[in-house]
């Protein structure tokens, strides 16, 4: 997911990472099938803004990596 380009959008498929850190996320609604929109990164690159279920939550580089999506298509 840290790949995506500000505005794009995409649907969360997995995320690869510890459990512990899986479930804190899915209680933020990255769950799989999940709609996230990238809304803005910080000046440095790092952390990038989110939204996701009405939220906007910020995450590091490594975390975004551990999150699969599929970006959709312009206008979907």
């Amino acid at each position: 997911m840290s790949d995506l380009e500000i505005g794009r959008v995409a649907i969360v498929e997995t995320l690869e990472m510890p459990d512990e850190m899986g479930h804190h996320l899915m209680h933020m609604g990255f769950v799989p099938d999940a709609r996230v929109i990238v809304i803005r990164r910080a000046p440095a690159g790092d952390p990038t803004v989110y939204a996701i279920d009405g939220f906007e939550i910020a995450l590091r580089r490594e975390t975004a990596q551990s999150i699969k999506v599929r970006p959709l298509e312009e206008g979907s």
